[in-house]
């Protein structure tokens, strides 16, 4: 029996030349669910929050909500528009293609829109899915670039063409129950990092070149771990959450090694600056630690020129600021 099926609605991959700040529908007002008081009074409920993530660039982010979803500005920080479907709206997942009109997003939470087996791709043009991807168990993660989706399973990642939602890749992967999964973003090339078939293990696949790396990142099992946009720097951190590991991923060498303390943590997120001269680390500490990275920019192909700012992150005039949220952290350009 097949592991997934799609259900095929006109969907037209995003064209690289259109403008990303192409801005989706105008602004809809809330819809509160308002609960009465005993006098007869109305009064609105603010909606729990299910998910969060970045877009591609890290200009915008995504809020799931048990109601719908939100779409936020960055820099300057500011609600972009929402779409609330009111109660039996929970939004588990929910993912942006850049700023273009095209979002993936999953039911959830404790009355949800969809299926937590689906994943539903929505255009906000038309207020409506243009298509859907079915399978037979929990999807964990989405990934979205202008050209792939790919969809995270417990133990299962599938790589799809925008297009057409042909099916284009299965990896087999130890039990994720995170969602552990992340893409480069550059045109032309597509990098994916996931965890492989053994404990501590990530594997790379890198498309264009049509390898496979298999890193054996840690002893223990991978917690977290992030993709630079070029896909070829890759940070990892296990369970233990002391050390944090910098990886070439077209040899799998360790290139730096980074301690975020002795006691044990939980990492939440890892997130490079966009020349990868930094790295933010965030933790159920409470604390986001941001180390710099020695690796050879030159032999990577990273530009650094335009960076010299950067190399103060306390500068007002920096290149990059970093922004963070319970659990999530992220370097704006």
């Amino acid at each position: 029996m097949s592991d997934t099926q799609q259900t095929l609605m006109p969907l037209h991959s995003p064209d690289p030349d259109d403008n990303d700040e192409s801005p989706p529908n105008q602004p809809q007002p809330a819809s509160p669910d308002p609960t009465r008081t005993g006098t007869g009074t109305a009064i609105a409920t603010a909606p729990s929050l299910l998910h969060l993530s970045f877009n591609q660039d890290s200009g915008c982010f995504a809020a799931g909500t048990d109601r719908g979803f939100r779409i936020y500005n960055c820099d300057p920080f500011r609600e972009i528009f929402r779409r609330d479907f009111g109660p039996g709206g929970g939004t588990s997942l929910v993912h942006m293609l850049f700023r273009c009109n095209i979002l993936a997003f999953v039911g959830g939470g404790p009355d949800p829109r969809h299926p937590p087996n689906k994943v539903m791709i929505w255009d906000d043009h038309q207020s409506r899915c243009i298509g859907e991807l079915s399978f037979r168990s929990e999807v964990k993660g989405v990934r979205l670039r202008r050209d792939r989706i790919v969809v995270v399973l417990a133990h299962k990642i599938f790589v799809y063409n925008f297009a057409d939602l042909k099916v284009l890749h299965q990896i087999e992967t130890i039990a994720n129950p995170k969602g552990l999964c992340e893409v480069s973003h550059l045109s032309g090339t597509m990098v994916l990092a996931c965890p492989g078939l053994q404990k501590g293990q990530v594997r790379v696949e890198h498309y264009a070149s049509k390898r496979t790396k298999f890193i054996m990142a840690h002893d223990s099992r991978i917690a977290c771990f992030s993709l630079t946009q070029d896909g070829r720097l890759l940070a990892t951190a296990s369970s233990k959450g002391t050390l944090v590991r910098v990886f070439n991923t077209l040899d799998g060498s360790l290139l730096q090694e980074v301690r975020r303390g002795a006691d044990r943590a939980e990492i939440y997120s890892l997130a490079f600056s966009p020349t990868a001269q930094w790295l933010a680390v965030s933790s159920d500490k409470g604390t986001v630690h941001v180390f710099n990275l020695k690796v050879d920019s030159g032999l990577l192909g990273l530009d650094r020129s335009n960076s010299s700012s950067e190399s103060n992150p306390s500068s007002p005039t920096a290149v990059s600021s970093l922004k963070f949220m319970k659990g999530l952290c992220i370097f704006l350009p």
